[in-house]
């Protein structure tokens, strides 16, 4: 009997110690399964960290090329509205002149002044750079012409806009010491109108107007010659 007995408490007992080790390698607690569980964790974070560190890249490629961009098409714009004109010149062609007899006569003190008047005719600024002449001839051609020009007295570069006027006095002598009392007033010129020439340009014959602008004004000249100022805007 126990012969028999004692292979059946072996059989059971290894029945038992096999359902024991089944038990511990299903247990989630086993360290094989720990393990396994950490490599698969660890695998994981590996492959979602790899998907965002490209992300960035192509974003960052993409920004400098914007901004390029933007710098050339800034460039070409600034580059479309450079540079500037140049004035043109004012002449015959683009002005209207007016010569208006002295409103007195010469004095001891000082002496007559005409006005030289030079309008912008035109529909854009022009310049007035150089000497400007008068020349002056006797009505009856009985004296040689006079003639001056402000090359001493101002002819640098003056701006003419559009439309506006610049003006220049023109000084002489109208008073004939060597005549009698009758013909104090009276010199060898007189000249009914004058010969204008801008810097550079062609001469215009204009009449010669009275102080008030109407016609009928006389540019009376003693002596050899006479001044004209600068131009400046009144």
């Amino acid at each position: 009997m126990r012969t028999t007995t004692r292979p059946a408490l072996l059989a059971v007992g290894a029945v038992a110690t096999l359902a024991l080790s089944l038990t511990a390698c299903n247990d989630g607690s086993g360290t094989q399964d720990s393990a396994v569980g950490t490599s698969a964790s660890s695998a994981a974070p590996s492959g979602a960290t790899s998907a965002p560190a490209s992300a960035p890249a192509a974003g960052s490629a993409s920004a400098p090329s914007g901004g390029r961009t933007s710098t050339s098409g800034g460039g070409s714009s600034s580059s479309g509205t450079g540079g500037g004109g140049v004035t043109a010149a004012c002449t015959t062609k683009n002005t209207s002149v007016t010569f208006l007899q002295s409103s007195g006569h010469a004095s001891d003190a000082q002496p007559a002044a005409a006005t030289l008047k030079i309008t912008n005719s035109s529909g854009a600024p022009c310049t007035i750079v150089g000497p400007t002449t008068v020349v002056a001839d006797d009505d009856q051609g009985k004296a040689s012409p006079v003639s001056g020009d402000n090359s001493k007295d101002g002819s640098d570069a003056v701006d003419v806009p559009a439309g506006a006027a610049v003006v220049a006095d023109v000084l002489y002598n109208d008073v004939n010491s060597k005549g009698t009392t009758s013909a104090r007033y009276t010199c060898p010129v007189q000249a009914s109108h004058v010969k204008v020439a801008l810097p550079k340009d062609v001469g215009t014959t204009v009449n010669v107007m009275k102080t008030n602008g109407s016609p009928g004004g006389v540019f009376s000249v003693c002596g050899t010659d006479f001044k004209v100022g600068a131009f400046a805007a009144r």
